[in-house]
């Protein structure tokens, strides 16, 4: 279980911001149908603070998550400010990638019902939709293992496997997406979680499929994959529009 370490801390502006984010996309996944009652884990390192990073209070539900009520953990497992504990697995997991990729902000986990079908194929996600085909050089995949104290050497692979991607499929398991920014990872795992449920309906159907030439593909990819040091337009845009929805359905995310 975690360490409480409360300190009195000034909040920044950027922290402020990045909670709100947060937050959202932790109502976002309510309205998207990703939860998983209490379970999955959406995280956010925070600013100025590299071994620092935002998680959900363990026990509530995702339409409950606040800006303020996130939880602020370091890397060693000190809950540094908020009244909650959080879920071991999840800090496992998001630590070993934080640890691994400075340049990762944010990293988003889900246990929908498409994206642990495809996590179970063995075929992995095929180019079968525009969606997968834009997302298909930022995916990695993940060998089942269990995230904890006594799996060192499973949370040491776990950031080895990301490498220099930013989804992965985690077999038997879920999905994981990383980003900049909460819009960007957000971008991402919705691309991903399309491309699975488009997967099992093809899949589940018993039809043949066809796949689109690979060169196409490729080009393709090409507009999707991360360059330079901040998400493209069309994310930015995409996740301004998603905020607005979120306001609009309920702006209580930000208190």
């Amino acid at each position: 279980m975690s360490t409480i370490l409360k300190v009195n801390q000034k909040m920044s502006d950027a922290e402020w911001q990045v909670r709100c984010d947060l937050a959202a996309c932790y109502r976002l996944f309510v309205k998207f149908g990703w939860t998983d009652l209490i379970f999955t884990h959406l995280t956010a390192r925070v600013p100025g603070h590299e071994n620092q990073y935002l998680i959900n209070p363990y026990g509530l539900l995702f339409e409950e998550i606040t800006a303020s009520n996130l939880l602020k953990v370091d890397f060693d497992g000190n809950v540094i400010s908020g009244d909650y504990p959080y879920n071991d697995a999840g800090h496992y997991i998001h630590t070993a990638v934080f640890k691994a990729r400075p340049d990762i902000n944010v990293l988003l986990h889900s246990h929908t019902r498409a994206g642990i079908a495809v996590s179970c194929m063995k075929m992995g996600l095929l180019p079968l939709s525009q969606q997968a085909g834009e997302i298909q050089d930022l995916v990695c995949y993940n060998h089942y293992g269990v995230a904890s104290k006594d799996h060192p050497e499973y949370c040491h692979q776990l950031g080895q496997d990301m490498a220099d991607k930013w989804l992965m499929i985690m077999h038997n398991h879920g999905l994981l997406a990383a980003g900049r920014t909460v819009g960007e990872a957000f971008y991402f795992l919705y691309m991903l979680e399309t491309s699975c449920k488009i997967q099992t309906d093809i899949v589940s159907s018993g039809v043949d499929f066809h796949l689109p030439d690979a060169a196409s593909v490729g080009e393709l990819a090409k507009t999707t994959a991360p360059s330079g040091d901040q998400p493209c337009n069309d994310v930015n845009i995409a996740w301004q529009a998603m905020i607005r929805l979120q306001n609009r359905l309920d702006p209580s995310y930000k208190n």
